[in-house]
């Protein structure tokens, strides 16, 4: 039956109808005088458990996994952010909305408080570690909110945190992390038990920071919609609680628009960059990577680089999924994951190596709820089925999913993938001599330290740009022979046909220092000029 739900001082505006039975009661239910009394028992249970996880993912953070090209390129645009350099370190294109590097310029002063050293990319990513532990917070909550117990919401928590994939991609500057940690928060939101018009509209402001953080966050805004309906009244309030979501939405996301309006560059133009231009490059015109069923394929290689590092998040996941999918109190994260899953399996679309960063918390979650419901199905069937079948789960847990995840996070937590990377920093630290003068070619890892070390940032070109953009190309009246200095990494080498420049630059240059293993060698290379002028 529908309860209005009242409280002294205040009304709030939605009514609180569940058609399904509330199982166990959410921190937010008890009353607020006996959690001021005795504390809350279950934030410190969530706050231990956070902090254990980013405890494991801060042990050499900055030795795995070995820096990518993609975090060096955040790292540079949220430095040229925080120091008033524009929304890039070149010219801003559109590619991603810009608020996730603006956040991490924000965060840009946590890492300082370490000393750590090693490249600036692999320090840098301190910085994502307070991102993914609310992130975590926000798991829990959403599983208690959901009418999960307080050891499925655990479990939930630590799935997300400690699979050896999570371990992985969560450690990385990726704009993903951002998106998730808002899109949570909006999903937290609009499952308060308070159900206030501010929860909802808040909700509405968090989706639309989390797709200007990342633009295929928004895929997953329908899991949003859905716990909304189903925690709305069924009366004539709801009108307004999706009134509030959609003002939040709209009012924080026109400013994307607006800022491309208000500098000529929201249409398509001659001298130009443009945000509907930007567009039609990411829908229409990017180069796909291929069916994920076909063998050899882009999307298919990434898939197995995923499993490689833990298949029982990704499988159980998507099982999970599908079996909490009918479950009402559970039904809007497996919405999300669902989504999540039907694009990925598109085919001829483009799959990023840190999709997976949004997938990983909807399918936690999912394999969880699907415990959860496991354990609340058995209670009603007799009761003694239930303690049994939460041992069989916790035993299959300890001798399957434990040991592997404790084998695979160990290479984690000792690997050092970036001596390469920070030897060649040093090396363009001390070896060179005339750094204010000296032209340098690298890939977006060495970009920040080679500007750190004293280096012109006009003078330090991103390989990319050394063939794409005229602007960079305009500052070299000589082309290749004003380089003095190409560093050859994995990322520099991986499509020499496309960047013709950077082929010559290769071609006609010698090793001066190497690093590394061969498979990812790092050569700093010296360019030959006299006998090629």
């Amino acid at each position: 039956m529908p309860v209005t739900q009242r409280r002294k001082g205040s009304v709030a505006l939605l009514e609180a109808v569940d058609d399904s039975p509330r199982i166990v009661p959410t921190a937010t239910e008890v009353p607020a005088e006996r959690r001021r009394r005795r504390g809350n028992p279950e934030t410190y249970l969530a706050l231990s458990l956070t902090a254990l996880v980013v405890t494991v993912l801060a042990i050499n953070i900055t030795g795995f996994p070995g820096a990518s090209d993609d975090e060096g390129t955040y790292l540079a645009q949220a430095w040229a952010v925080a120091n008033g350099k524009g929304l890039a370190h070149y010219t801003y294109w559109y590619d991603h909305p810009p608020l996730a590097w603006i956040q991490l310029a924000a965060l840009s002063w946590i890492p300082g408080l370490f000393g750590v050293d090693g490249p600036a990319v692999a320090v840098g990513r301190i910085a994502m570690l307070p991102v993914v532990g609310a992130s975590l917070m926000l798991i829990y909550t959403i599983c208690r909110r959901m009418g999960m117990a307080v050891w499925s919401s655990a479990a939930a928590l630590l799935i997300f945190g400690l699979s050896p994939l999570a371990v992985t991609m969560d450690r990385e500057i990726y704009l993903d992390s951002f998106a998730v940690a808002w899109m949570l928060g909006a999903l937290a939101l609009v499952l308060s038990p308070r159900r206030h018009l501010w929860h909802v509209t808040a909700a509405g402001v968090a989706t639309a920071v989390a797709v200007l953080s990342k633009e295929t966050m928004l895929v997953t805004a329908p899991a949003v919609a859905v716990a909304l309906w189903q925690n709305a009244a069924r009366s004539s309030t709801r009108p307004w609680a999706i009134g509030g979501y959609i003002s939040g939405v709209v009012l924080t996301g026109v400013f994307y628009p607006l800022y491309a309006l208000l500098r000529g560059e929201l249409f398509p133009g001659p001298g130009h960059v443009s945000l509907i231009g930007a567009w039609q490059f990411q829908l229409a015109n990017r180069s796909g990577s291929g069916s994920i069923f076909t063998t050899g394929s882009g999307a298919n290689d990434l898939l197995h680089s995923w499993l490689f590092y833990d298949p029982i998040i990704l499988v159980a996941g998507l099982v999970a999924t599908v079996l909490i999918l009918p479950v009402r109190r559970l039904r809007p994260p497996a919405v999300a994951g669902a989504i999540l899953t039907l694009v990925a399996l598109r085919p001829g679309g483009y799959l990023p190596a840190m999709y997976v960063v949004q997938i990983l918390p909807f399918f936690a979650i999912a394999i969880a709820a699907a415990l959860d419901q496991a354990g609340v199905l058995s209670s009603i069937r007799t009761r003694w089925l239930r303690p049994v079948v939460l041992t069989l789960l916790a035993l299959l847990a300890a001798t399957l999913v434990v040991p592997r995840w404790w084998t695979g996070n160990q290479r984690a937590l000792t690997a050092d993938d970036n001596a390469g990377y920070a030897a060649a920093a040093d090396y363009l630290r001390t070896a060179v001599s005339d750094r204010q003068n000296t032209t340098v070619v690298v890939d977006d890892v060495l970009w920040l330290d080679c500007v750190n070390a004293g280096y012109q940032q006009e003078k330090v070109i991103w390989f990319y740009k050394l063939d794409l953009d005229p602007a960079v190309k305009a500052t070299l009246p000589h082309g290749w022979h004003d380089v003095d200095y190409i560093v050859s990494t994995p990322a520099l080498r991986q499509d020499p046909a496309a960047l013709p420049t950077v082929n010559t630059l290769l071609t006609n240059s010698a090793v001066v220092a190497a690093f590394g293993p061969q498979e990812g060698r790092i050569e700093v290379r010296r360019i030959n000029k006299l006998e090629n002028s």
